[in-house]
């Protein structure tokens, strides 16, 4: 935790653990904003609205704590097949998000970096992802990395892809090609891979969200919609991380594998 960071609320399932149990990379599907909204009879814009405030919560919280990446799935390459209108109120909420949160994440001292595919993004969009990577790129403390066009099963073809052209022109023997190479030539290059997914509103599956990166993250999935999600809520997944045995396919293990 920062050392300027205020103490953890008494109650908080956290304040029992050990700081080195806690993940340090923390993926989450943010899931149930339209429920959110029909639920109360509002527009599903509404619902996306509520949503990115849980968003400030969550990033600001996660910053705080030390953690040291987050990444949140904002817009699937799949969100492309919602209704104009709703795609049309994402696009403007990422926008004022970014626009507004920059100075947020200057003061907190949070790197931005975008994961996905630019192509088909707006370019009012790509300019406000572009001004708020270049901002933090000196940024030294959480990895804020917001998943928008993004689909894992494209990521890893454009790896695929990236490393077929290394080959094709005499800069790669294939035999080099391992698991480290692929996951040099994924979006999230450079990025610890999470070990802990968390999901909202029940739903009990990945969608195509980081499919290489989670292959041993443990996995949190809560009743609870997003826009109801509370910084309880998150703590109460640190938590529950920090009391599983990881094995990786062998002995248990408390804190991840050997060298992570």
């Amino acid at each position: 935790m920062p050392s300027d960071a205020s103490p953890l609320p008494t109650d908080s399932p956290l304040a029992r653990v050990p700081r080195d149990r806690w993940p340090r990379h923390v993926a989450v599907i943010m899931d149930g904003n339209g429920r959110w909204a029909q639920s109360r009879g509002l527009p599903r814009a509404a619902g996306h609205r509520e949503g990115v405030e849980t968003v400030r919560r969550v990033v600001t919280e996660s910053a705080r704590l030390g953690l040291e990446a987050l990444t949140l799935y904002s817009f699937s390459s799949e969100n492309w097949k919602r209704p104009a209108d709703e795609v049309a109120a994402l696009m403007l909420l990422c926008c004022e998000f970014l626009r507004l949160e920059r100075p947020t994440m200057l003061r907190e001292n949070i790197r931005f970096r975008r994961i996905g595919r630019r192509e088909g993004l707006p370019p009012e969009v790509l300019e406000e992802l572009d001004a708020t990577e270049r901002a933090t790129a000196h940024a030294t403390g959480l990895t804020l990395c917001l998943a928008l066009n993004y689909g894992s099963r494209t990521e890893i073809a454009d790896a695929a892809r990236a490393l077929a052209r290394e080959v094709a022109a005499g800069r790669r023997d294939p035999e080099s090609i391992d698991e480290a190479a692929m996951a040099g030539h994924l979006y999230t290059a450079g990025i610890p891979d999470p070990d802990l997914l968390v999901r909202t509103a029940g739903e009990m599956r990945v969608s195509n969200y980081l499919l290489w990166q989670i292959s041993y993250a443990e996995l949190h999935v809560t009743e609870v919609l997003w826009p109801d999600f509370t910084l309880a809520h998150l703590h109460g997944a640190l938590a529950d991380f920090a009391c599983r045995e990881r094995r990786f396919g062998g002995v248990a293990a408390a804190h991840g594998p050997k060298g992570a």
